[in-house]
């Protein structure tokens, strides 16, 4: 199950990075539970593949296309739940920059991310950028 896991996220977090919306929707479970935090407006729980597509497509509407996952530091692995330190970037129209570490946590069943939770180094840098 761990290489299993592990190369599901893998391979998902390559696809983020290439922007294959394919293979994302391939990966994530159509009733996946997003944890995203924060108190922006993207900040909550997801229910759905479709919503998550929603937010992400929200947040590059709301940097010019400019929101990218920047680097993949670590991915570990404990059965079915993988751990990923990575870092995002992206520059908003008027101005506003995002750098931050993120650590990700994503539960995988029969191949599908189920359940994704994402704690930021800095929440509050991500609260002020995306905004209410």
């Amino acid at each position: 199950m761990d290489n299993q896991a592990a190369q599901t996220v893998r391979t998902f977090l390559t696809a983020v990075q290439k922007g294959d919306n394919q293979t994302l929707a391939a990966l994530i479970h159509p009733t996946i539970l997003w944890n995203q935090p924060g108190t922006n407006r993207f900040s909550g729980k997801k229910t759905s593949s479709t919503a998550v597509f929603q937010m992400v497509g929200d947040m590059f509407a709301a940097t010019a296309n400019t929101l990218n996952l920047a680097e993949i530091k670590q991915v570990t692995v404990n059965s079915n739940k993988v751990a990923c330190l990575i870092r995002w970037k992206a520059i908003q129209p008027g101005g506003g920059v995002l750098d931050v570490n993120n650590i990700d946590v994503y539960t995988v069943e029969n191949g599908k991310i189920v359940e994704t939770t994402v704690y930021s180094e800095d929440i509050a840098q991500e609260d002020e950028f995306w905004g209410k």
